[in-house]
């Protein structure tokens, strides 16, 4: 039996690096009081009442980000979009793989933020909120001028600050979805970082804010919080 396991990044060196710089970064444009701050988990302590993916859902979801994100309502407005995959074809092709970025778009209108998002995307509250919260990143740092679209990374690090939120679970657990019924199976990527780079960025967070076994970690699916298990190994031994 082996007692003693070598602790391991759970990404590689090039992610690690990239994950533990940008956090910092967040940390310099936010602050200490927004890293410290909740993190929101998908109860009905955070979204109460009854969910049904009507579009006064999706507005009732978009209050409650803002509102946690600190960005006044009234800069944003929602559009909706219909999915693009056609349902005929689905009934016929065994396999279905829709495969990353996020299921909405960003663009500035009149000096407000057109959010659009995917109709489809209402039927699974995690999904919405991870798509919302990711579109309200960009809403922070496209539409505040914190950095540039020009900029290579600015997808992925719009989904790292939604972990520097505290809203990574929601991202961690729509990362990857597997379906299976008797007939076909569907596997569907969500966002634009993995589920061991968004388990090792929950860990680099849980870390900053003194977390060694952050209680949230029980809302995670397996495969992240495996990750952030893995993360948070790693950073116990080699962390500074």
């Amino acid at each position: 039996m082996v007692w003693w396991r070598r602790a391991e990044c759970p990404v590689r060196q090039v992610e690690q690096d990239w994950i533990e710089s940008s956090l910092d970064w967040l940390l310099a444009e936010f602050g200490s009081a927004r890293l410290r701050g909740s993190v929101v988990l998908p109860t009905d302590d955070f979204f109460p009442g009854v969910y049904r993916g009507s579009h006064e859902d999706i507005g009732s979801v978009l209050g409650l980000l803002c509102a946690h994100m600190d960005i006044e309502p009234v800069r944003v407005v929602v559009e909706h979009y219909a999915d693009d995959v056609d349902p005929e074809l689905a009934m016929h092709v065994p396999i279905a793989s829709r495969s990353s970025g996020a299921a909405g778009h960003h663009r500035v209108r009149d000096g407000r933020s057109i959010i659009a998002i995917r109709d489809d995307q209402a039927t699974s509250p995690m999904a919405l909120v991870a798509t919302i919260a990711h579109e309200l990143g960009h809403v922070l740092l496209l539409g505040d001028g914190r950095i540039s679209a020009d900029r290579e990374d600015h997808e992925p690090l719009t989904d790292l600050l939604t972990v520097f939120f505290g809203l990574g679970i929601f991202g961690a657990n729509a990362a990857f979805d597997f379906e299976q019924d008797t007939s076909r199976y569907r596997t569907t990527r969500l966002g634009y970082l993995t589920e061991p780079m968004f388990g090792y960025a929950l860990a680099r967070y849980a870390w900053l804010r003194g977390e060694t076994d952050p209680p949230w970690a029980g809302h995670l699916d397996t495969n992240p919080r495996t990750f952030l298990k893995r993360g948070l190994r790693y950073l116990a031994r080699n962390g500074s």
